[in-house]
């Protein structure tokens, strides 16, 4: 049961980390296009964020897959 997990790039990986990774990688602004939602584009902060994330799924799932496609233009 110790390698179900091994192949899921986001094992392990907090939702707060992901957040402050694409922050970095992108700033709020850029964020905020490449996602449009509202607690990115006004009076953005990362614990706003996180509350409005973890209450509405869809849009955890948009940050998730582009916090993936970020690692994998890392890798590149």
């Amino acid at each position: 049961m110790s390698g179900t997990q091994a192949n899921n790039p986001l094992h392990g990986v907090t939702l707060e980390r992901m957040l402050t990774e694409l922050v970095e990688h992108y700033g709020w602004d850029e964020l905020g296009q490449e996602i449009p939602i509202r607690c990115f584009q006004h009076e953005p902060s990362v614990a706003s964020s996180l509350k409005f994330l973890r209450r509405t799924p869809w849009a955890r799932e948009r940050v998730e897959s582009l916090y993936l496609h970020v690692l994998r233009s890392r890798r590149r």
